[in-house]
């Protein structure tokens, strides 16, 4: 308590964002999370007009009863919105948290949490990250001495003797990008909490809330690139970070004003909207996805596939163990090489060539030459990132129709 009370003196000046954070803990909450997305901080009565959708706020600036009196704790947008605030408090009820927090993109959420640190300090990431993620620790963060080492974290034993003197943050995604390991949560925090000192973070954008909640299984803080399934429709660009521990959202909503990585109102009124059907969009998901897998795994054409859900995969029990479904996004290796790979995209009618994914169409890239093209050529051979790796986000179009698109483009593509 008094550490409590002494962040508070430190951080006074956003002590407003905080309590309003802190409300979406009081709030009513629901056994399941199709009604907790649809009804945790949606409530018409914090309108004049009593919306029952909320209302996009788009003032920058709000009128003050007195100096430094706020009415209703808005003084400015960057520093506190009552559209954000309201995806604010639903994203953190769906993840089982306390207190969410809205960035402008996934990286923002990212570089936000990297300003916990200080020079010195040393993270663990999971070495099959996402592309945006290594490039942003390698060449961005080490210029200011952060030191992060990339660590096979299916590997227990690999993971605990990575941990140095000056480790603070552990790093995971579960599944990775763009192989699709399964890392045990659970044990992992464990291991990292043998120390005080170390938070533990996942990075939960390919499973969501609705199959995956990290902060349950033992982790620190949560985050997402809002951009992909919450929001789910391709329109936003934008990221969340979610926790339960008081003294943290603290020290992050400080940063949130501080460093300014704030979304835009419209930008929140579309996450916090999209959010409303993720729980049915997840489900036909992961239906469609699960089609996908089994049948390339039998195609001739394909020599690999890499889909939690199969029980080749392994780290399916892990997978089983901690996750309810097993999410949208397969990856598979096909058979030949670069030219191979790229004859069976262009030959694709229904799956779009694109980066990114999570919205409602199916969309297919090479991660070798696109969303990981920064990762060394050697990082990626070590990590399997090859030339006949393709990456789907399997999308909510008829499965019959998405597997005869797959069908014959492989065919068309053929050694």
């Amino acid at each position: 308590m008094k550490r409590l009370v002494f962040v508070f003196s430190k951080y006074r000046p956003f002590l407003c964002s905080f309590l309003r954070s802190m409300a979406s803990s009081s709030e009513t909450t629901f056994p399941h999370f199709a009604t907790d997305a649809i009804h945790v901080g949606q409530e018409p009565e914090q309108w004049s007009s009593y919306a029952v959708v909320p209302v996009i706020s788009l003032s920058t600036t709000f009128k003050q009863d007195g100096p430094a009196n706020l009415h209703a704790g808005f003084e400015y947008s960057r520093s506190g919105n009552p559209t954000r605030n309201v995806f604010e408090k639903c994203i953190a009820a769906c993840e089982g948290g306390k207190h969410g927090l809205a960035t402008s993109s996934g990286l923002a959420a990212t570089v936000l949490l990297t300003h916990l640190l200080k020079s010195g300090d040393h993270i663990v990431s999971v070495n099959d990250v996402y592309g945006g993620t290594n490039r942003y620790y390698t060449s961005i963060a080490s210029k200011f001495n952060i030191q992060t080492s990339f660590v096979d974290c299916t590997n227990l034993d690999t993971f605990r003797a990575s941990i140095k003197e000056n480790t603070k943050m552990v790093w995971l995604e579960t599944p990775t990008n763009p192989t699709l390991k399964v890392i045990d949560i659970k044990a992992i925090s464990a291991i990292a909490h043998e120390r005080k000192d170390i938070l533990v973070v996942v990075d939960n954008t390919f499973l969501s809330p609705y199959f995956q909640r990290p902060l349950e299984l033992g982790a620190d803080v949560v985050m997402h690139s809002v951009t992909k399934y919450i929001n789910g429709h391709s329109d936003v660009v934008m990221g969340v970070i979610v926790t339960n521990d008081d003294e943290l959202c603290v020290r992050m909503r400080y940063l949130q004003n501080a460093l300014g990585p704030v979304p835009s109102p419209f930008d929140c009124f579309l996450a916090n909207r999209g959010l409303k059907t993720l729980h049915l969009r997840m489900k036909e998901h992961e239906r469609n996805a699960t089609a996908m897998a089994t049948f390339l795994e039998g195609n001739p054409n394909v020599q690999e596939v890499f889909y939690p859900g199969l029980a080749s995969h392994p780290q399916h029990e892990v997978a089983k163990r901690q996750c309810k479904g097993f999410g949208g996004m397969v990856a598979f290796r096909i058979k030949g090489d670069l030219s191979n790979a790229k004859k069976f995209l262009s030959s694709l009618k229904i799956f779009t060539l694109a980066e990114s994914l999570g919205g409602f169409e199916s969309l297919v890239e090479i991660p070798s030459i696109m969303t990981h093209a920064s990762v060394s050529e050697q990082e990626r051979k070590m990590l399997g990132i090859t030339d006949t790796l393709i990456r789907l986000s399997v999308g909510l179009e008829e499965r019959d129709d998405l597997i005869g698109d797959l069908d014959q483009a492989l065919k068309a593509s053929s050694v």
